[in-house]
């Protein structure tokens, strides 16, 4: 069986699995209790979307930092207190944006419907918004019913969250840990397509990977050469560069293109073809409508780890306080 069509088969399984683990998420969810809740966090985000091009990877990355932490509960989203410091605080998380256009998606909200609709929901809805916005239609469905976390913590998202200088095998047991399969982190490693990637967290790459002074020999060396000239700084840990060459404001499939030619700006995303498997899907997803399918496929299971429904948890009134 070609590889292509074994994929298929999986991801088949994966929409399967993403509607058999989401509890009680369903579709339109909140039809009788505020019908406006998905046109008012749509219309938000792309007034938003619209000043701001770059508000698609900011809003995809609050998901799916917030998901790989105690499940898709919006806990990345309070705010640190004097006792307690937050996820908003961990590494993985300082350079986390758009968090003023979720809480304008829940001001409004809280208006209309008070004590209904969840930052977590907001948290899935406004991400797929704000990729859909260059679209103009809606990529994925999105399952709603997700209730709000009381717990953040900065111990665990350092702990828990993937990071960009793992290999593949890390990487596989990261996702494992949450439910995902290879083939979900392969199509999610393709949100990279949007959005930058600080110099700190792929300098060594360029200077000193084997800790002798080279360069990663898998990162194609003119690339490096161009990276060098945006990354000459040790004690920079602010300069940032386009994590897709190029392309970084458009969701698309140049993200797979460019891994193929090695340029891959993480060591995460250089793992993809370390292994054979990661490696032929990587190929599949350079055809774009496969790629948003699957996209789509993979981002409804992500948005179904870990989380709470019915009576768990709350619906909170800020979404950077708890109740």
């Amino acid at each position: 069986m070609k590889a292509s069509s074994i994929f298929f088969l999986i991801s088949l399984v994966a929409a399967l699995g993403a509607c058999s683990t989401g509890g009680e998420l369903r579709k339109n969810f909140y039809e009788e209790t505020c019908p406006e809740a998905e046109n008012i966090v749509h219309n938000i985000v792309w007034k938003n979307a619209a000043l701001n091009p770059t508000l698609a990877a900011k809003l995809l990355r609050v998901h799916f930092h917030d998901c790989f932490v105690r499940g898709c509960d919006a806990s990345v989203l309070i705010d640190s207190t004097e006792s307690n410091s937050g996820e908003k605080d961990a590494l993985p998380n300082e350079t986390l944006g758009g968090f003023d256009v979720i809480e304008e998606v829940k001001t409004e909200l809280e208006k209309k419907c008070p004590g209904i609709v969840s930052c977590a929901d907001i948290v899935a809805l406004a991400a797929r918004d704000s990729v859909s916005f260059q679209f103009k239609r809606t990529l994925w469905e999105v399952l709603t019913g997700r209730r709000d976390g009381r717990i953040s913590l900065a111990s665990e998202a350092n702990r828990d969250m993937p990071s960009p200088f793992f290999n593949f095998s890390s990487l596989q047991q990261s996702f494992e840990n949450n439910g995902l399969t290879v083939h979900d982190l392969v199509v999610l490693s393709g949100g990279h397509t949007l959005g930058v990637g600080r110099c700190r967290f792929f300098r060594d790459r360029l200077y000193n990977f084997t800790g002798k002074g080279d360069a990663d020999p898998s990162l194609n060396p003119t690339y490096a050469a161009f990276l060098r000239t945006k990354c000459g700084n040790v004690e920079d840990n602010k300069t940032a560069v386009g994590m897709d060459p190029g392309s970084d404001l458009s969701f698309d499939t140049n993200y797979f293109k460019i891994l193929t030619q090695h340029k891959g700006l993480f060591q995460s995303d250089a793992a993809l073809l370390t292994d054979k498997g990661a490696r032929n899907f990587v190929n599949v997803l350079l055809d774009s409508k496969r790629f948003f399918m699957e996209f789509g496929l993979s981002m409804k299971r992500m948005g179904a780890i870990g989380v709470l429904t019915g009576n768990s948890g709350e619906i909170r009134k800020k979404c950077n306080v708890i109740n």
